[in-house]
């Protein structure tokens, strides 16, 4: 049986960027029930050399609607990153849930052979949809999800699994 590269995408970005969303509200939550700074959790990090919670919110966001844009043949749309509360965190994601959602499948299904070129840095880089996809875009997009969800409960939000995996 052939994968749908749209059902492995699309849904699967909404999905965990809507658990994010919920998990900020209760990041936002924990704030205010412990008179905490929301900028203080905004900018937290696990360890110096690694993203803040605002910028793992970025990246994962970029890395979704990246992924999906690039599998339809699409063009990325840019957002300044500029996000620093909840609030416009949580606005982020719900634009790029948007512009997901406004993906058919047989835009994306059939992009398992398509070339996929991209620059990470100073190097440039290539893949076929399929490898693009399960090899990179999900496993980066997971990355910077789940840190962000560590940078909270490290920082005392009460999350749990199901937060983070949500209703399956």
């Amino acid at each position: 049986m052939a994968i749908s590269m749209y059902q492995a995408s699309a849904p699967r970005f909404v999905n965990m960027l809507n658990n994010l969303a919920a998990i900020l509200d209760k990041a936002q939550a924990h704030a205010e029930a412990k008179k905490v700074d929301p900028l203080v959790l905004t900018s937290a990090r696990l360890y110096p050399d690694m993203f803040a919670l605002a910028r793992q919110v970025q990246v994962a966001t970029d890395t979704a609607k990246g992924a999906v844009a690039r599998l339809a043949g699409a063009e990325v749309p840019k957002y300044e990153d500029t996000e620093k509360t909840f609030a416009e965190l949580k606005a982020r994601i719900d634009r790029t849930v948007a512009f997901i959602e406004g993906f058919k499948p047989a835009q994306i299904d059939g992009s398992e052979e398509k070339d996929i070129h991209m620059k990470l840095g100073p190097r440039e880089v290539q893949w076929k949809g399929m490898q693009y996809l399960l090899g990179f875009a999900l496993p980066n997009f997971y990355f910077h999800a789940a840190t962000a969800y560590d940078i909270l409960r490290h920082n005392g939000v009460e999350l749990a699994k199901r937060d983070f995996i949500g209703n399956v």
